[in-house]
């Protein structure tokens, strides 16, 4: 993931402005909460949460055939 560095954010600002970090994610669609200064909190649109998590078919396929690769042996004697 990308992170644009517009849209990050300290914890104290967070906690007393939140409403400024809910526009943040509005407009830039994700923001980083950061704590002691290190990324921290990922906070997402909701649409955009329910993409990331989503495996798109070609993954699955890319996954699925190095699975197969990887055990084409017990595959190969399971045809049998």
């Amino acid at each position: 993931m990308n992170v644009n560095t517009n849209a990050m954010v300290s914890m104290t600002e967070a906690n007393q402005n939140f409403s400024r970090v809910a526009r943040l994610v509005d407009e830039q669609g994700a923001a980083v909460i950061l704590k002691n200064n290190r990324p921290k909190y990922i906070l997402l649109d909701f649409e955009r949460a329910e993409a990331e998590t989503t495996a798109s078919d070609e993954d699955v396929m890319v996954v699925s055939h190095r699975i197969m690769q990887a055990n084409r042996a017990a595959y190969e004697v399971l045809a049998k």
